[in-house]
């Protein structure tokens, strides 16, 4: 009789927001914390690049089906420019390609006149040396190869915009934008802007939306201190509306099927997100807003929609595991 395979590590569920050291991939910084805590499956919300530092939400057990909410979030930066030189991966980790002089008597109120333009929404070409994938291929692989190819411009936004600091040929930033930005691109065009080109000497995200006043944790201090710096699975869906559901709904949720809110919850959820009109706020079911699922418990149970009649259907059902 053939054995099953021992699952291994311990089934822990929740956020940890990670203080990323420079020099460190994301996975290495991910896999570094999944086996100080021994958790049986991790996930990271956001890739920073190897010269990056900050935050970087890594998500434990059945907080990896919540990952698509924290990606889709705004993000801040402080970043230094370095003017006059240019680097093939746009940082301070590549090769130089070019050096320019920069501009005499360079004042902080004409690098502020430019950064501003860089204001709002816009379209934005990703780097090369980047993980986006390009029929099947990594750009990062093909830019060690020599090869370059052609990459559809994104739509961005740059929501805010501050110079920090000017010291002799650097530019301090402070910059918030949307999902997808590349910090390292929004340099070189700035560079380019002030005649004199510029790449990312460094580079620290300061905060994923949600977590903007919440502390990060080294790695060595989570090591340390275990699961005390463990955020609960909701930590980043404050946003979404919340509806609860009795314990047989919950058995009907974990099967996948609809089951009715529960009386008070739903007119609670109603009050604080829908105002007048149910109708209109939640739709019939196509565009319908995700709401957060809660069992009697009051633990999270699932995420998905709630049509006009009051009904609850899921659409990612956590299957929380307790430890030991």
């Amino acid at each position: 009789m053939a054995r099953g395979r021992k699952t291994r590590g311990r089934p822990l569920h929740g956020v940890l927001l990670v203080d990323k050291p420079a020099g460190a991939s994301s996975n290495r910084v991910l896999q570094q914390v999944r086996r100080s805590l021994d958790a049986r499956k991790a996930g990271h919300a956001g890739t920073l690049d190897p010269l990056a530092t900050g935050m970087l939400p890594v998500l434990l057990g059945e907080a990896t089906k919540l990952a698509g909410h924290l990606l889709d979030a705004d993000k801040a930066y402080e970043t230094t420019l370095r003017l006059g030189v240019e680097t093939d991966s746009l940082d301070a980790d590549g090769r130089v390609v070019r050096e320019r002089p920069v501009p005499a008597g360079l004042e902080r109120e004409a690098i502020e006149e430019v950064v501003r333009e860089f204001l709002g929404q816009q379209l934005q070409t990703p780097p090369m040396v980047s993980a986006i994938r390009v029929d099947g291929e990594r750009l990062y692989k093909l830019a060690r190869e020599g090869r370059e190819v052609e990459r559809a411009a994104r739509p961005i936004t740059i929501h805010s915009i501050e110079v920090l600091e000017v010291a002799r040929a650097t530019v301090r930033l402070a910059v918030r934008c949307s999902k997808g930005t590349y910090i390292r691109v929004l340099g070189a065009d700035i560079g380019d802007r002030l005649g004199c080109g510029a790449h990312v000497e460094t580079l620290r995200r300061t905060w994923v939306a949600a977590f903007e006043s919440s502390p990060m944790h080294s790695p060595e201090a989570i090591a340390t201190l275990g699961e005390a710096c463990l955020l609960p699975l909701d930590a980043g869906l404050h946003h979404l509306p919340r509806v609860a559901v009795d314990a047989a709904g919950l058995v009907s949720l974990r099967h996948g099927q609809p089951t009715p809110a529960r009386e008070r919850a739903l007119g609670e959820a109603l009050g604080e997100s829908l105002g007048e009109s149910l109708g209109e706020s939640l739709g019939e079911s196509t565009g319908a807003p995700t709401w957060r699922i809660y069992g009697p418990d009051d633990e999270l149970v699932a995420l998905g929609t709630v049509h006009p009649d009051g009904r609850v259907i899921p659409s990612r059902v956590l299957q929380l595991e307790a430890d030991g």
